[in-house]
């Protein structure tokens, strides 16, 4: 079984500042780091490849600098990655993003001569966009079952079993067979460190590099051609009145807050 984890680069929340011409985010000298559902992504790949057996390849779409985060993946334990870098890639929007990963994966699946005995996984959503599109765009594109919110995964004689995040702290358990693509919870796994020998090892490996040639990719769909979104303006909520501390007992506390709703007229 192949398992595929789509990983991204992210800006460190705590760092993003944004280009008030273009309504981008700025990412030069900007400390990089893996999208954290993405962690859990490739940790989830991880203990599935140690339970069942498995081969499992990372794969991103971004600028060379991508690199460092498969790196990090590769040291953590994947045995492949993949980085989709080309200029004709740049400024795609989600519906872009997803297509090209989906020329990414068949192209690997076409590698590999496999056809249906592979899983996608995927971080729900990353920290830097918000939009959690990705991957039920690229299910989309690859013709599989999606599975989104996972937050528990059992394989069973190639049926995929989950818990899938419901309603409030509703849940529903979802059966369906390979191939499936989907999207964890950081609730799914505990991501694990890179050990020492895992770092090295990682330098040991070669991220192999693809481009819009190398998939066969036709411009109009990919990239800011490819795009069918604008962003028209990008901006730092700002924070909307006081913060209110309850002091007392629950008793005096659930008074002050009700006394406060009532002059707020909410209740």
């Amino acid at each position: 079984m192949k398992i595929f984890v789509c990983i991204k680069q992210v800006p460190g929340v705590s760092e993003v500042r944004i280009d008030p011409e273009t309504n981008t985010l700025i990412r030069e000298g900007i400390p990089s780091i893996i999208n954290p559902m993405d962690k859990n992504a490739v940790e989830l790949a991880l203990e599935i490849k140690k339970k069942y057996g498995a081969e499992t390849i990372g794969i991103s779409m971004g600028p060379p600098q991508a690199e460092e985060a498969l790196r990090e993946a590769l040291a953590m334990g994947l045995d492949e990655a993949y980085l989709l870098t080309d200029r004709a890639f740049a400024g795609a929007d989600t519906l872009a993003t997803s297509h090209t990963l989906y020329l990414g994966i068949s192209t690997l699946l076409e590698k590999f001569k496999e056809r249906d005995n592979y899983l996608v996984i995927c971080g729900t959503q990353a920290i830097d966009g918000d939009t959690a599109q990705v991957g039920p765009e690229l299910a989309e594109e690859l013709g599989i079952p999606q599975i989104t919110y996972v937050q528990k995964f059992e394989l069973q004689d190639g049926k995929v079993i989950v818990e899938r995040a419901f309603r409030g702290e509703e849940i529903v358990v979802i059966e369906t067979k390979l191939p499936v693509l989907i999207s964890v919870l950081k609730d799914v796994n505990e991501p694990r460190y890179p050990t020492l020998d895992g770092i090295v090892n990682s330098y040991e490996k070669e991220v192999k590099y693809l481009t819009h040639e190398d998939l066969k990719a036709k411009k109009q769909n990919i990239g800011l051609t490819g795009s069918q979104t604008e962003v028209w303006r990008i901006f730092v909520p700002k924070r909307k009145g006081e913060h209110l501390i309850l002091e007392g007992s629950i008793e005096e506390r659930v008074n002050q807050l009700c006394e406060k709703l009532r002059e707020d007229k909410l209740i």
